[in-house]
């Protein structure tokens, strides 16, 4: 076995997103407005990520659950574009993510003169996530091991690694270029290479492959 130079292995693990119903919902614009004020932050995580572990046909127009809702519900198109185009890896925090959704919502209701309202069975539902983290004993001691570990690795620990990751480290990182940057710069060109992917955007699946390729060919 190849011993560690860095001093600390790579811990693989594996991940579920459980959602907690709320019991708080939304007909229009302004009762969602309203409620995303004080609504429990894990709503904004499971709305914004948690699409990218839930089994459903791919939408590729909308990867949130805000922007889907505002064009297959309430009809708003172009409230549905503004939603759609946020990249939540561009906040330090879910209260800045909070705060740019509710100044959209507030824009296009400045807009508008009656809110549109959904049917009775089409309202926006909010549900908080919980992580659930499992070990599963699977440790790396070189970059060299990270190829195989990642082409075995399931979607949701891909998930766990690459994008929940983020919201862990200190300098909003995911575990593979945190862990790689404790080799002393030898594999700073595959961290940049890694900076380059499209975490949000990207379904999982795709950014499993492209992990791979990029360790194929700088390991």
């Amino acid at each position: 076995m190849n011993q560690q130079t860095n001093g600390t292995p790579f811990e693989v693990k594996d991940c579920a997103l459980t959602a907690i119903a709320t019991g708080k919902r939304a007909q229009n614009i302004k009762e969602l407005r309203q409620i995303l004020d004080d609504i429990h932050p894990g709503c904004l995580y499971y709305h914004f990520w948690g699409d990218k572990l839930r089994p459903k046909f791919i939408d590729l127009e909308y990867f949130n659950d805000f922007a889907y809702w505002a064009n297959s519900s309430l009809h708003e198109p172009k409230l549905a574009e503004r939603l759609a185009v946020i990249d939540p890896t561009g906040y330090d925090s879910l209260e800045a993510l909070r705060q740019d959704v509710i100044d959209i919502l507030e824009e296009r209701l400045d807009e508008i003169d009656v809110p549109m309202w959904t049917k009775p069975d089409e309202q926006f539902y909010f549900i908080r996530s919980q992580i659930v983290v499992f070990e599963t004993q699977h440790f790396i001691y070189h970059p060299h091991e990270l190829a195989q570990a990642i082409e075995d690795m399931s979607l949701s620990s891909v998930f766990y690694h690459f994008v929940d990751a983020r919201r862990r480290t200190p300098d909003h990182l995911d575990d593979f270029r945190a862990w790689l940057r404790g080799f002393d710069g030898k594999y700073e060109t595959l961290v940049n290479e890694i900076s380059k992917l499209d975490v949000y955007f990207t379904p999982l699946g795709s950014l499993k492959q492209n992990l791979l390729g990029l360790f194929r060919q700088h390991v």
